[in-house]
């Protein structure tokens, strides 16, 4: 039995810049700026975003987090009134919904999420890319942890706790459009896939030393393979 854990912004979907405008907005409301707008979001969880962005404005980390709570009420407010009004272009990236077609077919595979958004937000971003959320089984969102390297062991034993599932750390694939999706289950032996759907190259993720890399997930059928191989 394998563990397939997908992450989300620009590898299984990109939001046309929604989760970033509902981010931005958010920190100006409660922080009174957005923040330095060449800082990356991607790769990195919701929470610490917010830590990175706002202690390079000089805020201390007690004062954001007493703060955090309703930052990310603020953030989901935003990015549902986005998704709402169809403003930004949310949809699947190229070979996404055939993969997961794919594996879900199979009984020696659980689909999972291992993404830096917190669990509303995903939700949000899924449904308008015409991802049904609930097809994925197994999940740690930036919501369980704001430190993305803990990600992995918690769905980990999330399959033990929801499935009764003891998967070893081996038998984890993550698969990710970032370095830190590379490197978030290198502890537990997990196997990372790489896609330069993102803002990463192929060589640049290959640097990492990933089990594989593709440029998309288009062919299903290469793409899986390798899944069931790593």
């Amino acid at each position: 039995m394998r563990l397939v854990l997908f992450d989300i912004d620009g590898t299984l979907l990109n939001s046309g810049g929604m989760g970033r405008a509902a981010m931005q907005r958010a920190l100006g409301l409660v922080f009174g700026s957005p923040g330095n707008p060449s800082y990356r979001y991607d790769g990195k969880t919701d929470k610490q975003i917010v830590r990175d962005v706002m202690r390079l404005e000089g805020h201390t980390d007690e004062h954001i987090d007493a703060r955090m709570e309703k930052l990310i009420e603020l953030y989901l407010d935003g990015l549902r009134e986005g998704a709402k009004s169809g403003k930004f272009n949310v949809r699947p990236l190229e070979g996404v919904v055939p993969l997961l077609d794919a594996l879900g077919e199979r009984k020696d595979v659980v689909l999972g999420l291992l993404t830096g958004n917190v669990e509303p937000g995903a939700r949000i971003k899924l449904t308008a890319a015409g991802i049904d959320p609930n097809r994925f089984r197994v999940n740690a969102f930036g919501s369980d942890h704001e430190h993305r390297p803990e990600l992995p062991a918690i769905a980990r034993r999330r399959a033990g706790e929801t499935l009764g599932l003891d998967i070893a750390g081996d038998r984890l694939v993550v698969i990710g459009d970032t370095p830190a999706d590379i490197e978030c289950g290198r502890s537990l032996g997990a196997r990372a896939i790489g896609v330069a759907s993102g803002h990463y190259t192929v060589e640049q993720l290959q640097s990492h030393k990933p089990y594989a890399v593709f440029p998309s997930l288009k062919n299903t059928q290469h793409v899986l393979e390798t899944i069931l191989n790593a």
